[in-house]
């Protein structure tokens, strides 16, 4: 088939992510048509597990709204794997088993012992829980994945048709760019100097992290270019979003981006535990350095933003049984959420910038010239739909009030099915990876860097900068 000779996985998930988003954009019409998805919160209660995204569905019984999701998103993949000449009936069958083990882990890590976090304590009526929010779900896919790879190999090769975490991946970063633009339009109506400030701060944080993790990773530890770049990214820019942009950009084997996806959640929980703490004791006088801080350190978005709810909470409990002084809450989720949109747009640039770089200085032939037309060849597609529904959502929202709440509307369905692309990724990430293959491929030595990195530099210059640009400021007073 024609299609076939051109459509790949890259422009595939370029063009299901913006099926996705123009559905969600019918809200702007009135026609909310995705509100039925299924929604998962933190939960004590069994009934409370899932539900409908929208509240206009609330009335959809939990367990109809995640068959008619299942039933949906089984439908819109099996059209992409046709014109990408897979086996449709081996796809669905082993997509159904990979779609309700994968919603199966995320339900178990909004179980709320695990998820919640010290502010939502009182809501379920506990004194103690992990605190390591819905996120925790990515954690127990990828756990079951592993288990499922290396000691269930029959059971994996079954999967094999479904196992596809570079597509499921790539889909949900275009829908991610929706989610950004319009939580961009919120960051542009407060204080403009945070804005300001957090845009220098991640602009010279990242220039520096990423050039030194990239020599680290080359000189210290002898990785290639193709495991260094990704590598770079994932831990200095946006975690498992950078790493896939970046791979795709430099052409690297999938196992690649794979293998630093999978430390970088591994590495966000841990932060998640231990940050916030730290800022708790350490940086209660500088409540908005501490915001920064979790902002530039903690690698995935959800991680971020949970990192900066704890901290806010924490310091602000901390400053008024000190002083008696009590913070406006959110000022400190606010600055920590800015500087990680700030940090996400920054990942569409930098992936044109090294496809540059490694058309024009590393796999150009002596004598050859770099033409713009490779650079554009080699982009990854799925990055461009990020840009493209990030821009239409900010230009669109920003236009008033009225049109951010319909911008809020079509993330609210969207986002959902970007929350399940994720977990779809991080289970089947965890089912490809042979750790006898992938400790062959250097998954030990990647983790050393990691934590090298990570404890060597990476969290003091995020600390130093934070301060260098936010201390003094102070969230308002109650």
């Amino acid at each position: 088939m024609a299609e076939q000779r051109w459509l790949n996985e890259d422009k595939l998930a370029l063009i299901m992510g913006l099926i996705l988003f123009a559905l969600g954009m019918l809200n702007f019409a009135g026609l909310d048509v995705l509100g039925w998805s299924v929604d998962t919160g933190t939960w004590m209660s069994v009934d409370k597990i899932f539900s409908a995204s929208a509240k206009g569905y609330k009335w959809l019984p939990g367990y109809v709204s995640l068959g008619l999701t299942y039933a949906f998103i089984t439908a819109f993949l099996s059209v992409g794997v046709k014109f990408l000449g897979g086996d449709v009936p081996k796809f669905v069958k082993s997509f159904t088993i990979v779609f309700f083990v994968s919603m199966a882990c995320w339900a178990a890590g909004h179980y709320a012992v695990i998820a919640a976090t010290p502010d939502q304590l009182a809501k379920f009526n506990l004194t103690w829980a992990m605190g390591l929010t819905g996120e925790a779900g990515f954690i127990v896919a990828l756990v079951g994945g592993i288990l499922i790879g290396n000691f269930m190999p029959g059971v994996s090769e079954e999967l094999k048709e479904a196992l596809r975490p570079e597509m499921y991946i790539k889909i949900a970063i275009v829908i991610l760019g929706a989610e950004l633009g319009v939580k961009a339009v919120d960051a542009l109506g407060l204080a403009s100097a945070v804005i300001f400030r957090g845009l220098c701060a991640i602009v010279e944080a990242y220039l520096i992290y990423w050039a030194l993790v990239y020599y680290v990773a080359r000189k210290h530890f002898k990785f290639s270019k193709e495991w260094a770049a990704p590598l770079a990214s994932g831990i200095s820019i946006c975690g498992v979003s950078a790493a896939i942009a970046t791979g795709g950009a430099i052409r690297a084997r999938p196992i690649v981006p794979i293998m630093v996806s999978s430390l970088v959640v591994v590495f966000t929980c841990i932060e998640m535990l231990i940050l916030p703490f730290v800022a708790q004791w350490w940086l209660s006088g500088e409540p908005m350095v501490a915001g920064a801080w979790m902002g530039l350190a903690v690698k995935s978005d959800g991680g971020a933003v949970a990192s900066g709810a704890i901290t806010d909470a924490l310091i602000r409990a901390k400053v008024f049984a000190d002083t008696g002084v009590q913070y406006q809450a959110g000022w400190i989720t606010m600055t920590a959420t800015t500087i990680k949109i700030f940090i996400d747009v920054f990942i569409g640039i930098w992936a044109f910038v090294l496809a540059m770089v490694w058309c024009t200085f590393i796999e150009c032939k002596p004598g050859e010239r770099m033409k713009f037309s490779a650079v554009l060849d080699r982009f990854p597609r799925f990055v461009a739909g990020y840009v493209i529904t990030f821009l239409i959502m900010l230009t669109l929202c920003a236009m008033g009030p009225d049109l951010v709440k319909l911008g809020k509307a079509t993330i609210a369905g969207t986002g959902t099915f970007r929350g399940i692309f994720f977990v779809l990724t991080f289970f089947t990430i965890g089912v490809v990876s042979n750790f006898k293959k992938l400790w062959a491929e250097g998954i030990g030595k990647l983790a050393a860097v990691y934590v090298v990195c990570l404890c060597g530099f990476i969290i003091w210059i995020g600390l130093f900068i934070s301060w260098l640009f936010f201390h003094g400021v102070k969230p308002p007073v109650v």
